[in-house]
């Protein structure tokens, strides 16, 4: 059976998580809610299959999707999340998840997509799938800039549009805000972008937030 590595920031869903891939025979290698002590023991346990929540707190499971992708650390990601959104599914299969499983799937589902992903398939189901079709729809309509950013632009992006200081997007990817105001302004003058408020109006466009965030 497969090693497996949780990352949540609710301890009851991870119980649950252990529980269920233990009975069915799998080993729970290492567990937590931060992104950042995931990376550094993703490293030393290499599981084979790591489950991520989209939503970590005041953080987001797309920034440790950009550090393994980043590391290059040889573990498949799948994505359990609450979040129905095209867009997430899009983003979390751009930087390198290998499947979508939505926490209201059955238990079946979502160790059908173990087995899968730790035999080195990808994996979406119907309705994962469906949202994914909506996603691809949808950047028929926009004007592919986003496709040009890194992943790390991305975070750095989408971190300011939602009103984050320079300060604190550093705290949380590590980098001085001296050089998350160079990101910022480099981001800028790439896509064209006069001031902030233009880059939150081309964030939104580009389907990287919601209005209501």
């Amino acid at each position: 059976m497969s090693s497996l590595y949780l990352v949540d920031d609710h301890v009851l869903v991870r119980e649950g998580l252990r529980a269920l891939l233990s009975a069915a025979g799998h080993a729970v290698v290492g567990e937590t809610a931060d992104p950042t002590r995931a990376l550094a023991e993703l490293a030393q346990l290499a599981p084979d299959v790591v489950l991520l929540d989209l939503n970590l707190g005041t953080r987001s499971g797309f920034e440790l999707l950009a550090g393994i992708a980043e590391r290059g650390l040889p573990v498949r990601v799948i994505m359990l999340t609450m979040s129905a959104q095209p867009r997430d599914v899009a983003e979390a299969m751009r930087l390198g998840a290998w499947g979508y499983v939505l926490k209201g799937s059955p238990s079946d589902d979502l160790l059908e997509a173990v087995r899968q992903v730790a035999s080195g398939q990808r994996h979406l189901g119907a309705a994962e799938s469906a949202l994914a079709m909506r996603a691809l729809a949808g950047d028929a309509h926009r004007s592919g800039a986003a496709s040009t950013l890194s992943p790390r632009e991305r975070q750095v992006i989408v971190m300011v549009a939602r009103g984050a200081s320079s300060a604190g997007i550093g705290e949380q990817l590590h980098l001085s805000p001296k050089t998350v105001d160079t990101y910022r302004s480099r981001l800028m003058a790439k896509l064209g972008l006069p001031d902030v408020p233009a880059l939150v109006r081309w964030a939104v466009r580009e389907g990287l937030i919601d209005l209501d965030e």
